[in-house]
């Protein structure tokens, strides 16, 4: 269930992470709450995970999770250019998240 959580919450880090660059500075209403409340979720999701999974594993799986959609999600939409490099590099980034629940 740790797991779950923590893939989750990796998700919601994507979330806020958009959302963050997408409030203006916290001038834009709307993405600034979608930034807090996923923040919170996120950060709950992640200490929640780390009661059973060790710091480092679950830290590295949740950042891993969160830029990876992160940089997905800027490329499907335009915000970022999309290249094979940086195709490869997330999938490789998705491998070692892999790998480090199977290394668990």
């Amino acid at each position: 269930m740790a797991w779950l959580v923590l893939v989750v919450s990796g998700m919601f880090e994507a979330v806020w992470a958009v959302a963050l660059g997408k409030s203006d500075g916290f001038s834009r209403w709307g993405p600034s709450v979608v930034f807090g409340v996923a923040l919170i979720v996120s950060m709950a999701g992640l200490a929640h995970a780390m009661r059973s999974i060790p710091i480092g594993t679950a830290y590295a799986v949740w950042v891993g999770i969160g830029a990876s959609l992160t940089v997905a999600f800027g490329m499907a939409t335009g915000a970022d250019t999309v290249s094979w490099l940086k195709i490869a590099l997330i999938v490789g980034l998705i491998g070692c998240v892999v790998g480090l629940k199977l290394a668990h």
